[in-house]
């Protein structure tokens, strides 16, 4: 293979799998350079994706130099085949995480396809994110290897001869036309007996039958069906099953910004995403799935208002302290890697009016309540109204310092909005007349403090000049409509200043407000929304020219991270991104139909 081949060094030069509990990143030259057992948020398996392949990875190739390769995922799954073309024949890779097991478990099948194919084998196992060496011995059945350190253990099955080599797993072996060689790790805890061996053919065939199954259930009728299915499943697979919680992406330290120190770990679960992701849920026909991550937003934010987070761990952890990772590079350099998430502490006043939004659809939606969802709920409401003036970090939780952030009291005005609504229309008990008076005063305080009538904007934070994406969102959640003259020059202030060819940045990091260095990517979610606003607009082919540019950046399997950078033309940031996949499936919906945004602020 060429050097780009064996050492891919591009985001999207990854596919990915999961079984709904963890997930691995697949490079386009088969190597698995990320994988986090037991969970999600576990130690990694393999972190050559933030270090170098010593750190961890698990390479299947052709040892031909220089094969041509394709891959695919099969129709409606998750099952990922690769397929090389070799001077001697053509194979194909085909792996996948079954689903349903006590373990999880990645299998890969090295399929000949034609002719003869000379194949090789590289395993470095490394645990503590490729810091632990594990003592690796061979099984007492002789059909692999066993690997322990501290409470992990990693047993890989097969039928090639495997043999050890500078503290690494190597083998060469010959398929030929009609020939499947199978691969099957699994995970499991070092005290106890090694997992029991799974049948590669069975399961991959529940697995393809397990995900085309639920893809099938997709309900969503636009032309763009094909991306809306993609993402839907790439959203499934990051779901943590056994909770409903679902992480805004499987990996950590994916930098914003290229060789750049805008590295957070994603692997945790946003209370910010709850409401589109609701219902990206529910308009796709997946109720289940969104009353699951309903009921995880329950139990993850019951007990004290005032110790509401604004993200918790898959489970609804509430300590996620962030730690950097001295012994990882970092992708392409991009340091620092950090494990755990600071902005766990920070006040962002906006997910408040999140998680009200999101359990109002719910309801408007017909997902069964829980009988103590509304004490809950008037317990957030009335917190907030004691803190709703103050500053705080924001939506995209600047460490530079809190402010008066608009954004943030337009969320808090929403909280106060649902409130209302679902207390009028369910004959709820609340103090009706105090909610409407602090809608009422909210709504006064933004529009006088948080618009400069000089750029005829409303602006990122009270007494400033600069522009803010997240403002895009103001006649989607129905603070105002969009034929608002106020709207209208928003969206256009938006377009003068905050894009760069053609794509929405957050912000103007230059300002030194968020207190980072300079510089990243633009937002995909942010550029997704001005499609929506188009939209709103009756901008219909406008609209549709940015969303259909948006989706010619996904990569061969469909997949997007958090941001793009323009220049470079590279995706960057955590992947896959569930809020980028989120967004696309509102956006789809709403060139439609009567989508998300146009429920979400109707009222």
């Amino acid at each position: 293979m060429p050097d780009s081949d064996l050492n891919p060094s591009r985001i999207e030069d990854y596919a990915l799998i999961g079984d709904c509990e963890t997930a691995a990143l697949v490079s386009r030259n088969g190597s698995i350079d990320w994988l986090c057992w037991p969970r999600f948020d576990g130690a990694a398996c393999f972190a050559a994706l933030l270090g170098r392949p010593e750190h961890g990875r698990w390479l299947i190739a052709p040892t031909d130099p220089k094969p041509r390769l394709s891959r695919r995922y099969r129709d409606g799954s998750m099952v990922l085949e690769t397929l090389f073309e070799t001077a001697g024949g053509s194979v194909a890779v085909i792996d996948f995480m079954p689903v349903g097991h006590d373990n999880s478990s990645v299998i890969r099948i090295v399929e000949g396809r034609r002719g003869r194919s000379a194949m090789r084998l590289e395993l470095i196992l490394r645990f503590d994110y490729g810091a632990s060496v594990p003592w690796v011995t061979r099984s007492e059945q002789g059909d692999g290897i066993v690997a322990i350190v501290g409470p992990d253990m990693a047993v890989l099955r097969t039928s090639i001869e495997l043999q050890g080599q500078d503290l690494s797993t190597v083998a060469e072996f010959e398929v030929v036309e009609g020939q499947r060689v199978h691969f099957v790790m699994t995970h499991g805890p070092s005290h106890l007996a090694p997992p029991a061996p799974l049948d590669a053919e069975a399961e991959l065939k529940a697995t393809e039958a397990f995900w085309t199954e639920w893809s099938g259930r997709c309900t969503h009728p636009s032309p763009y069906v094909e991306p809306v299915r993609r993402s839907l499943l790439t959203l499934k697979a990051l779901t943590y099953a056994p909770t409903g919680g679902i992480v805004a992406a499987a990996t950590t330290s994916l930098p914003e910004k290229l060789g750049g120190s805008r590295n957070w770990d994603y692997r945790i679960c946003w209370l910010r995403d709850a409401t589109l992701t609701l219902f990206a849920l529910m308009d796709a026909g997946y109720y289940d799935e969104a009353k699951a991550w309903r009921d995880w937003l329950h139990r993850s934010v019951a007990g004290s208002a005032e110790q509401v987070q604004i993200m918790y761990g898959l489970a609804g952890e509430r300590r996620l302290a962030e730690w950097e990772v001295p012994w990882l590079p970092g992708y392409q350099g991009a340091a620092p890697v950090r494990i755990g998430n600071a902005a766990s502490a920070q006040l962002q006043l906006d997910v408040y009016g999140e998680v009200m939004d999101a359990l109002h659809h719910a309801r408007e939606g017909g997902l069964s309540t829980p009988p103590s969802a509304w004490d809950m709920q008037r317990g957030l409401v009335e917190h907030l109204a004691a803190i709703w003036d103050q500053p705080d970090e924001g939506i995209w939780e600047v460490r530079g310092g809190r402010r008066q952030f608009t954004f943030s009291k337009i969320m808090a005005w929403v909280a106060l909005d649902r409130a209302v609504r679902d207390a009028e229309k369910y004959r709820l008990e609340g103090p009706l007349e105090e909610w409407r008076a602090l809608r009422e005063r909210i709504h006064d305080t933004i529009c006088r403090q948080g618009f400069d009538s000089g750029k005829n904007s409303f602006v990122q934070f009270f007494g400033s000049t600069e522009l803010d994406a997240s403002l895009l969102m103001i006649p989607m959640v129905g603070f105002l409509p969009v034929e608002d003259p106020r709207v209208a020059g928003t969206i256009a202030a938006i377009e003068r200043e905050l894009l760069r060819d053609g794509l929405v940045q957050r912000y103007r990091t230059e300002s030194g407000a968020d207190g980072l260095p300079p510089g990243e990517g633009v937002f995909l979610a942010c550029s997704f929304w001005l499609a929506d606003n188009y939209a709103l607009q009756g901008r219909d082919d406008e609209a549709r020219a940015l969303f259909e540019r948006l989706l010619e950046l996904r990569n061969d399997v469909g997949l997007l991270a958090e941001e793009y950078d323009v220049g470079r033309k590279r995706q960057v940031g955590n992947f896959p991104q569930a809020f980028s996949h989120v967004a696309l499936i509102g956006t789809a919906m709403n060139l439609h139909a009567s989508g998300p945004a146009e429920r979400r602020g109707n009222h």
